[in-house]
């Protein structure tokens, strides 16, 4: 029988933002604002949230628990062995990786990539390589099989600490698909909606506020109509539009170009 799980990988050691997924918006963490509207995806099955064993992170277990969320931990800096034992421990034949540092995820997008995945039988999909939509639109969806072969294969502290570039740096090893953003435009590099600075946060707020109340389940494009009318909120992480992980290893990656990431 076919099991799907989303596993959302948090912790509060950030080193730019400490504590960022339990900071707080219209009085609510930040990630359960973030469980909240990945639950309106209709594909991606149990949501799980993948926190480490270090102390600092009893408090993502406690919230967990208080809330009724499924919280599983693992390994701090081997993320690839975390979502592996995760994905084992809750029976996983499908499984989903989503930072929780994505708190405007649109589950509309999820549902697109989970969507072609199940219908092209593929061992990776994913809607970031190359990456058309807003930064923080961050789905990958993957087999359980293919999860296993990584966590068994991937030798470079780069692929266990980020999880899965030994697929798309392997290709191939693994049948591969992406999805594109439907504008065909790439938003990429010039719009941020993730969680890494003080400045996201300011972003991300901001946006909270214009529009949950109004819509919990507010859109993409809810997001973009709302920064045409009010251009002064892109303005306030503008500046690290197009900064990424991908920067540090640029030397590394072989399927990633310059013009992909931006140094700060």
């Amino acid at each position: 029988m076919s099991k799907v799980i989303t596993i959302v990988q948090a912790r509060m050691s950030s080193s730019r933002l400490p504590g960022k997924v339990m900071k707080t918006i219209l009085d609510q963490p930040i990630l359960k604002l973030q469980l909240e509207r990945m639950s309106f995806s209709k594909c991606c099955g149990q949501i799980v949230v993948a926190t480490s064993l270090n102390p600092s992170d009893d408090i993502i277990e406690k919230f967990c628990l208080e809330n009724q969320i499924d919280v599983f931990r693992g390994d701090e800096n081997d993320l690839l062995d975390r979502h592996y034992q995760c994905a084992l421990k809750y029976e996983a034949t499908t499984v989903a990786k989503i930072p929780s540092d994505c708190p405007l995820i649109d589950a509309r997008i999820m549902d697109k990539v989970f969507e072609f995945f199940l219908e092209n039988n593929l061992d990776y999909v994913s809607n970031l390589h190359p990456a058309t939509y807003p930064d923080g639109n961050d789905v990958e969806v993957f087999t359980i099989e293919a999860l296993e072969k990584a966590n068994r294969d991937a030798k470079k502290s780069m692929e266990r600490e980020h999880t899965t570039p030994y697929f798309w740096e392997n290709p191939h090893l693994f049948t591969i698909g992406n999805i594109s953003w439907e504008r065909n435009i790439d938003y990429s590099m010039s719009h941020r909606f993730t969680l890494d600075y003080i400045e996201d946060f300011h972003f991300i707020s901001r946006i909270y506020e214009e529009l949950y109340k109004v819509n919990s389940n507010f859109s993409l494009e809810d997001i973009l109509g709302l920064l045409d009318t009010k251009p002064e909120i892109y303005g306030l992480n503008s500046i690290y539009a197009g900064v990424n992980w991908y920067r540090n290893y640029l030397e590394e990656l072989s399927t990633i170009a310059a013009h992909q990431t931006k140094k700060i």
